[in-house]
């Protein structure tokens, strides 16, 4: 199942008045895109309360990202027009704001590590001479002592008043030093982020923003050096620029180098957690909504037995197939996933839990998703597309429940909107702009065509 419900209210109560929260998980660049889609297919349900209208925001690394834009009222649909450049309010997202090469560190540490190479062995000899008449009197002892017993014990002894004399002063420089921190900059994210909330006169400051819009954001990353929470916010720490918060939030270990700001290096807030529900229970909130993009895949391989050979042998595709990247893929998948349901699982048996929790994630045999690198920005319209797909199928399969719950709290759903947006992506087939088209609430595209007298008319 696509959607796990916490239900601990009293639902024959109304609770018009209750604090709402979305809380938004990482998913890489795809995994951002799929998540977009899907937050248009739940948009999309919602009849007087859409997307942009909760209460609390809580973003980690992609979800960081797509929180700042629906705390500042900018839906969904105007997000998605941002990936293929149609959007009059965003500037497209391009490859370059996604992977700006780290070309400071592929520079400078290269050069470093050479030059602490070359001056290793000249200042390993000066220190040798330097502490010579200091050690000659224990290194005499040392020789005698071979001598006249001659074994690797009396060998080792000899020798030991010079090494620790040199290595402790001096390390011989470890190739891996001359690494980057990271294959890409992230700053070109909060660079284009910054531009686009003052494009369209938002707010870039926490405190701000709350007055402003009346919402709460929250954007949380990772101290490096600490390996602590750190959690940005208009009653956290507000210090910096909402834009320079998703930076910190969103610096994907090995994928972008750790984002300093301030001093202080941080990472992407996943590896600490998940989703942060729980911060979004301590600001108050009654109702949350977490959208997950990333779970393990489960895949079902049937085995046949040779007994003339002893081996074992499917038809099916195992992960392994697609190599070190679907193993990897699998696992890290696996890793979040199993402390969200860990979470979860917490909040099920807390008694002072009292709210509802609604988790919506992609279904456990969803393998198109799972396929997907999460890291190719190219793959942006497909995840999208089945983001859309997936959670417009999760929600409808589940849609009594899940409207019983939000009827509540004075949410009303409706399935009008989805199911018509459905019946024009069948019929667009496999037309990646016609989709597109669909998921952005635009008309379709006309293309200009040139007839006789060169004259142009849209056809």
């Amino acid at each position: 199942m696509g959607i796990t419900f916490i239900q601990k209210s009293d639902l024959s109560k109304k609770k018009l008045h209750a604090k709402t929260a979305l809380v938004l998980a990482g998913g890489a660049v795809s995994g951002g895109a799929f998540k977009a889609g899907g937050l248009k297919a739940l948009n999309d349900f919602l009849v007087n309360k859409k997307v942009t209208d909760f209460d609390v925001y809580v973003g980690i690394s992609a979800g960081a990202f797509l929180a700042v834009p629906l705390a500042g009222g900018i839906p969904p649909e105007e997000i998605l027009k941002s990936l293929d450049g149609a959007s009059e309010q965003f500037d497209q997202l391009s490859p370059l704001d996604i992977y700006s090469p780290n070309f400071k560190e592929c520079i400078e540490r290269p050069l470093k590590y050479l030059y602490s190479t070359f001056t290793y062995f000249p200042g390993l000899i000066i220190d040798a001479v330097s502490s010579f008449p200091r050690l000659s009197g224990e290194l005499k002892k040392g020789i005698i002592r071979f001598f006249k017993e001659p074994n690797y014990s009396n060998y080792e002894q000899m020798l030991r008043p010079v090494a620790r004399s040199l290595y402790s002063n001096r390390e011989f420089p470890p190739i891996i030093s001359s690494l980057p921190t990271g294959a890409f900059d992230n700053r070109a994210i909060e660079k284009y982020l910054r531009n686009q909330v003052k494009r369209n006169r938002m707010s870039n400051n926490f405190k701000v923003l709350k007055k402003m819009r009346g919402k709460e954001l929250y954007i949380c990353a990772m101290q490096l050096d600490t390996a602590e929470k750190a959690v940005f916010g208009w009653d956290e720490r507000n210090d910096i620029l909402i834009s320079e918060a998703v930076m910190a939030s969103t610096a994907m270990p090995g994928f972008y180098k750790p984002a300093r700001i301030k001093g202080i290096d941080y990472i992407d807030g996943g590896v600490r957690q998940t989703a942060n529900i729980d911060l979004a229970l301590q600001k108050g909130a009654d109702l949350i909504i977490c959208y997950n993009p990333f779970r393990p895949f489960k895949n079902i391989v049937n085995l046949e037995y040779f007994r003339e050979s002893g081996r074992y042998v499917t038809r099916d595709r195992r992960i392994s197939d697609s190599g070190v990247f679907g193993v990897f893929n699998q696992v890290f998948r696996t890793l979040y996933h199993s402390r969200l349901i860990y979470g979860i699982e917490k909040y099920k048996s807390d008694k002072n839990f009292k709210g509802d929790l609604i988790v919506i994630e992609p279904k456990e045999d969803d393998f198109t998703f799972f396929d997907m690198n999460p890291f190719a920005f190219w793959n942006r319209a497909k995840a999208a597309q089945h983001g859309f797909d997936s959670v417009r199928k999760s929600i409808d399969d589940n849609f009594e429940e899940f409207s019983a719950i939000l009827s509540s709290y004075g949410i009303e759903m409706t399935r009008e909107v989805v199911r018509r947006d459905e019946v024009k992506m069948k019929r667009a087939a496999n037309d990646e702009d016609a989709i597109m088209n669909v998921l952005e609430g635009a008309s379709p595209r006309r293309r200009l065509r040139v007839i006789s007298g060169g004259e142009k008319r849209r056809s």
